[in-house]
């Protein structure tokens, strides 16, 4: 459980005691009990099983795969995998690969659907650069129509484990991943993933030794 879910939870749970003290009505009371409940569920954080691969590039969050596409960067080729998170989605963030994080980026921005392709670009988010050890895999964790608030919890320099936690986004949102063009897609459009434990993409072994 992250420990929003409790804080949320103990908030409301007050309210419905003190509707309960002032009101003695259940129909007043039973919103705030339903909401606490929903919290609880909400901010849950699973145990997952991390992959130990080579190469392997697991999935930063919960969510379906709504783009597995190749682009092209200022910094050569790319494959570039998005994933959205729904409201019944877990929302806690991991990390894709281990390594040393050699940037944390925030930007302002709008609340699109995170549906909206445009969302990538116009939306709030944060940008995290992670080398790997001869390649870099990067990941954002953009806000969607109701993701309201981006939690991260690295900074540059940090050294992070593959499936470690490094953030949260509350509701709904999507998280884009970016790594080198050779990977081995592993998920097609539509996949369910989860995160820490699903591979995305596999980097071939003679560049994971490079």
């Amino acid at each position: 459980m992250v420990r929003d879910g409790y804080f949320y939870a103990l908030g409301l749970g007050i309210v419905a005691t003190l509707l309960w003290l002032l009101t003695h009505m259940v129909s007043l009371t039973l919103l705030p009990i339903i909401l606490a409940l929903f919290f609880l569920w909400f901010f849950r954080d699973p145990t997952r099983i991390i992959p130990t691969g080579p190469g392997e590039i697991v999935s930063p969050g919960d969510g379906v795969v709504t783009q597995a596409e190749w682009i092209e960067t200022a910094a050569g080729s790319r494959l570039r995998i998005s994933i959205f998170l729904s409201v019944f989605n877990v929302h806690v963030n991991r990390a894709p690969v281990a390594g040393t994080v050699r940037a944390v980026e925030y930007r302002e921005g709008e609340f699109l659907n995170a549906m909206n392709p445009n969302s990538a670009v116009a939306n709030e988010q944060t940008l995290v650069v992670i080398d790997a050890g001869g390649y870099e895999v990067s990941y954002k964790q953009i806000a969607g129509l109701l993701a309201r608030r981006i939690v991260c919890t690295v900074k540059v320099g940090d050294h992070v484990e593959r499936g470690q936690h490094v953030g949260l986004i509350k509701f709904g949102s999507r998280v884009d991943v970016l790594m080198p063009a050779e990977a081995d897609l592993k998920v097609k459009l539509g996949s369910h993933v989860h995160g820490g434990s699903s591979i995305l993409a596999v980097i071939p072994t003679n560049e994971v030794a490079n």
